[in-house]
């Protein structure tokens, strides 16, 4: 019997690169790939994707924006989906009033600086609540970040930061998870905090395995791929 693929969904202006630490024990165990999200503006546009060249059959999982996309997935086609992992993710609309309007100043002062200053700047702007606090003097890894942010165009950002802002309400689909699921948080994520995946896990009544990395921030995969690799494993086995 073929292994069912493993489908990994990268998070805002993320590629293969945020995966790549983790993937070659993840190919070992069974195929992997990770998707690309084009030139897509909303997030259902992304699961369409993903959902147009993927087998009848699939596990998946998702970081960040990802994990959104692969609710989305779910809400649109899930007899297909065997396995959820969801990291560094959340699940709820931006907010009405005075919370979503601050959310969106946020996201324009970065696209501003991806404007003026260029993708760079924006991401050694943005990198500094994307890793745990001990890992923010790691010339490698913040490098590596920076790179694979540069690699997306300010358009792609746009478009990606749109996708964001008009995000649905997920809480109705994780109400009716009924495959194996991991929920995953690195202990420092400023973006995605582990009580966040905790109102995850409590919202998915097939028990989900919910694991906190620790000494990992939002970029968990890249920070201690050792430790979300055995995460990894021990949900798809």
């Amino acid at each position: 019997m073929t292994q069912p693929i493993l489908i990994l969904v990268p998070g805002l202006m993320c590629d293969d690169s945020s995966w790549g630490p983790v993937l070659p024990a993840l190919s070992a165990h069974m195929p992997c790939r990770v998707v690309s999200h084009g030139n897509a503006d909303s997030l259902v546009t992304m699961a369409q994707q993903i959902l147009e060249s993927a087998p009848a059959q699939f596990n998946l999982a998702g970081h960040s924006m990802g994990g959104r996309v692969a609710l989305e997935v779910l809400r649109l086609a899930p007899e297909r989906v065997l396995r959820l992992g969801l990291l560094g993710t959340g699940f709820l609309p931006k907010e009405a009033g005075t919370a979503g309007e601050e959310e969106v100043k946020k996201r324009q002062v970065l696209l501003d600086i991806a404007h003026h200053q260029g993708i760079r700047q924006m991401a050694l702007t943005w990198v500094q609540n994307m890793v745990a606090p001990s890992r923010l003097n790691d010339a490698a890894l913040i490098e590596d970040i920076v790179q694979m942010f540069e690699r997306k165009s300010e358009e792609v950002f746009q478009r990606q930061i749109k996708a964001l802002l008009e995000r649905p309400d997920a809480s109705d689909v994780l109400a009716h998870v009924q495959v194996p699921t991991l929920v995953m948080a690195g202990e420092f994520d400023a973006w995605a905090s582990p009580q966040q995946h905790q109102q995850i896990a409590d919202l998915v009544p097939a028990r989900p395995t919910v694991d906190v990395v620790a000494g990992a921030g939002h970029m968990m995969m890249m920070e201690k791929p050792e430790a979300v690799t055995a995460s990894f494993l021990n949900w798809l086995s």
